[in-house]
Parts: structure tokens; sequence; C-alpha cells
């Protein structure tokens, strides 16, 4: 029998059915929020140091970053669009924890108070928990390890990259200005951009356009695939090397562990500071033209064939990262704000990971 749509009628006015039994018991996001949720209360220590004890409520850290946690597993492209969802999607009130008639925030509130989050580097803070967490439930190596960056795209036009040493005119359109670059030798010691002057010019090859960037760099385990750390820098062509040491420098220790890396990796004074860290390093061999760094004493183990195909896996964050997670092109300037944001989607990452690791039979 056909059903009736009888548009004349007078739609309810209440609901008797709550937000938890709206959801699927079997959600994928159920698992996640009972993560988050025991992460933030382990961070209320560290929000109360960056909230005043007077003054009007503002928005509650946890709710702020439950929703930011959204916009990145969404792919949502603006905290107006935020809001938007949050207004009369159930599902996303349930996760932030608002009830059906909690009103939602301004979107400029919103993003002034994301601001003071990232006075207090929760971002840091909040992925250090997360790898607790896969630590806890033993996901992670301590011994075999990979590093890898990319670039990110910034949120600046190559008109904005203009000499430093030449005054600023006003533009003919200050929407679109003309700008002819044709002829011109631009360079980051000469220009810089007007728009995020902390971007930098390069480019992934010597087939790609320059871009204005920053450097994203994780170090990944390689067991799971999970990340150990992330960090972000200006796009300079010594960056990867440079944190990579650095990031290496943290896993050095009593135990004697092994770093895997591309061909762009293998440069003598990378693998001799890896050696003087007394870490292991499974760089990939470029023998172009030139003699690797890397030689038969280290390339005869099956370890770093091992470590080879492993480190692989360090492509799968950075494709989440720059699909889902909205980071082919950032969406901030200034490279504080820009890591901020990379170093909370690296750890969103790791959430998903650690969700789909623990649904698996064992």
């Amino acid at each position: 029998m056909r059903g009736d749509d009888d548009r004349q009628r007078q739609p309810e006015m209440w609901s008797y059915v709550p937000l938890e039994q709206r959801v699927p018991q079997d959600h994928p996001l159920r698992p996640m929020r009972t993560m988050v949720d025991a992460i933030l209360a382990e961070l209320s220590p560290a929000f109360a140091g960056i909230y005043s004890d007077v003054g009007r409520p503002s928005i509650a850290p946890e709710k702020l970053l439950r929703a930011l946690l959204l916009q990145a597993l969404y792919s949502i492209r603006s905290e107006r669009l935020l809001m938007e969802q949050l207004d009369f999607n159930l599902l996303f009130r349930w996760f932030v924890g608002l009830a059906m008639d909690d009103p939602i925030w301004d979107a400029t509130v919103f993003t002034k108070n994301r601001e003071r989050l990232l006075a207090g580097d929760i971002a840091r803070k909040f992925f250090e928990r997360v790898r607790a967490e896969a630590a806890k439930r033993a996901l992670l190596s301590e011994e075999h390890f990979t590093v890898d960056g990319t670039l990110i795209e910034a949120w600046a036009g190559l008109k904005s990259f203009q000499r430093k040493d030449t005054p600023r005119r006003p533009p003919d359109d200050p929407g679109n200005p003309t700008v002819n670059f044709h002829g011109e030798q631009r360079s980051n010691a000469t220009h810089a951009s007007t728009t995020d002057p902390e971007a930098r010019l390069a480019r992934k090859g010597k087939a790609h356009e320059a871009k204005l960037c920053y450097q994203g760099h994780v170090l990944m385990e390689n067991r799971h695939g999970l990340a150990v750390d992330a960090r972000l820098t200006p796009a300079t062509g010594y960056a990867e090397r440079e944190a990579a040491l650095a990031m290496a420098a943290a896993l050095a220790g009593a135990r004697r562990v092994t770093l895997g890396a591309d061909k762009g990796y293998d440069t003598r004074d990378f693998v001799a500071g890896l050696r003087g860290l007394q870490v292991t390093p499974h760089v990939a061999q470029n023998t172009a033209n030139r003699a690797s760094a890397i030689d038969g004493r280290t390339t005869s183990h099956a370890g770093y064939v091992v470590s080879q195909r492993k480190r692989k896996l360090v492509e799968e964050i950075f494709g989440w990262l720059k699909t889902t997670g909205m980071l082919r092109k950032t969406r901030h300037r200034g490279t504080e704000r820009v890591g901020w944001m990379f170093v909370f989607a690296v750890a969103v990452y790791n959430l998903i990971r650690i969700r789909n690791l623990a649904a698996q039979p064992t």
C-alpha cells in the first residue's frame, strides 16, 4: 500500500529519541569518540592553564577540538561550513557534545577561540597523547622507523612573491593585480611573499613548477605505519634532512634503531649524522651520476630490504593529509599556525589508524 505524502500535516515539535540512540552502535565514530574523550580528560590541566578564572565562559576547548577533528575527518573546507553542519547534522552534534537545541557558535568566535589553543601548543600535546594511546595498545615499534617530508602549498599566490628591496606600490587591481615576471630572476634570497612572508618558493623536482610552500615532516614507526613525530618548517633546500636528524635525535638511546628514507636523504653528511646518533641509516641508494653514501655493509642485511619496503607506508600518511585532511594547500598563514594544523591533522590520522587496527580480528 502506498503511503501518503501529507504536506499539510503539522510536523512534530518534540522528539523523545535522544542523540545517543540516533547514532548506530557500530558507527565508526563511536570508538573514536571514546578515545578522544579519554585524551581530552588528560589534557584538562593544560586547558586550565590557558584560560582565565574570571570573565564570560568561552567555547569549551574539548568541544572546540572535537569540532576541529570532525572538520579534518569530513574535509569541511571552512569554519563557516563547519558551523552550518553543526546546526543540522545530529551526528556532528553528538560527537562534539552539543544537545539538539544548543545554539551554534559564530564562525568568527570559533576561529578566535581556536587561536587560544594555538598559543598553548595544544596540537602537540594532543598528538603526544594519541601516540601514548598507541603505545599503550602495543602498536608501536621501538626499533624500526621511517622519515620523509612533503611540500604543502601555502595560501599565497605567486603574484605576491615580490622583491624585498622594492617599495610596494598600490596595485592597479587590488583583486587581481597585473604583474609581469618575464625575464626576472626570483629567489628566496631576494623575494618574499607579501601575503605570507614565511612561505618559501620551492618545487618537488625539475619537471615541476615552483610554488610557495611549507615543508611537512613525519617520523613513522614501521610496524603499523603510525606517526610518532610530526613537524613543519619553511621549505628550504636542507629542511628535510635537518628535520630528520632532529627527529632521529629523539630516538637515540640505549637501543639501536634503524631509520629508512628515500633517495633524497642519501648524502654523506646526513648518513654520518645518523651514525653519530647511533641510528642505522636504511636510506635508499642514489647512484645517478654519483656514489651512494650507503655501501654494501648496510644493503647486504635483510633488515635493509624490509625497511625499503616498509618506508612506503609513509606515503599513506601524506596521501590522507592532502586529500581528506585538506593539507594539499593550507588554509592558514605563518609557520606557527600551519604547523599547528599539520601536527593536529597527523594526530587525527593516527586516531583513524588506531581505530582500524583495533577493529581487526586478532
